[in-house]
């Protein structure tokens, strides 16, 4: 996670309670890797730990990187080895059997600096599997607080400070900087939020509501509202449109 997320902070504690899914919801991507034990494993983007812990769990030797100091934090205090490390700006040489990636890449807004990075540090023929957002993901989202942003005269662009490619993109992007693309694709993937839609675009888009000062609370309320009647049903259960890439790529 990058300066690209415009201002963007984590508290560990706050991402436990109201973004564990995305941890949780994680199975598809580690069956791609089908990380094996002994392998030298880079987790880029990895948070609170959670995965790379996971990762350990299988007999891989792992190294996290990140740049929030109170995620690094929460993934020391599981024990793992980890360090702060500008995903856009990779400092490793043919070190790794494969580069991991879970819900970080979207954050990180100049993918061409990131899959160099990536490529540099994989030994020859080591392979890249990532999940992260893809074209279509928050949509909905993402549109609400662009009308919300318009009606109030805020900064629109933070409202979507993403990177959502398509596959095809991304593939060009890939094979571009010398992968060969083994497996890519696009997954809707409709997720709850046990929270709702309030803690959700608090935890993750709190920049764009700060830039209105004493009226973020109304802009909260605006967007929320806007996004009621198509992502909230009837019983009050809030769902987040998201659509995730997936890849695996080798060097």
């Amino acid at each position: 996670m990058t300066r690209a997320a415009l201002s963007q902070t984590w508290q560990s504690g706050s991402y436990d309670t109201h973004a564990r899914f995305v941890s949780d919801l994680a199975e598809g991507v580690i069956e791609w890797l089908a990380p094996a034990p002994g392998e030298h494993v880079l987790d880029l983007g990895c948070g609170d730990g959670v995965l790379t812990a996971a990762l350990a769990a299988r007999g891989c030797d792992v190294v996290g990187v990140d740049t929030s100091d109170e995620l690094l934090s929460a993934a020391r205090s599981r024990g793992l080895t980890v360090q702060w490390m500008d995903g856009e700006d990779l400092h490793f040489a043919a070190e790794f059997d494969a580069v991991f990636s879970n819900a970080a890449l979207h954050w990180m807004t100049r993918p061409r600096a990131v899959t160099q990075g990536v490529r540099r540090a994989l030994k020859p023929s080591g392979r890249f599997v990532a999940e992260f957002g893809g074209h279509g993901n928050v949509a909905a989202i993402v549109t609400a607080m662009l009308a919300v942003a318009n009606a109030r005269g805020g900064r629109s662009d933070l409202a979507n400070p993403w990177y959502f490619p398509s596959s095809a993109i991304h593939r060009r992007l890939l094979e571009e900087e010398g992968f060969s693309v083994e497996r890519i694709g696009l997954f809707p993937r409709p997720t709850p939020l046990p929270t709702g839609m309030e803690e959700w675009l608090k935890l993750f888009r709190r920049p764009f509501f700060d830039q209105f000062g004493g009226d973020a609370d109304a802009a909260l309320a605006d967007t929320v509202e806007l996004l009621r009647p198509s992502l909230c049903d009837g019983g009050g259960n809030w769902t987040a449109d998201y659509v995730r890439l997936r890849v695996e790529a080798h060097r």
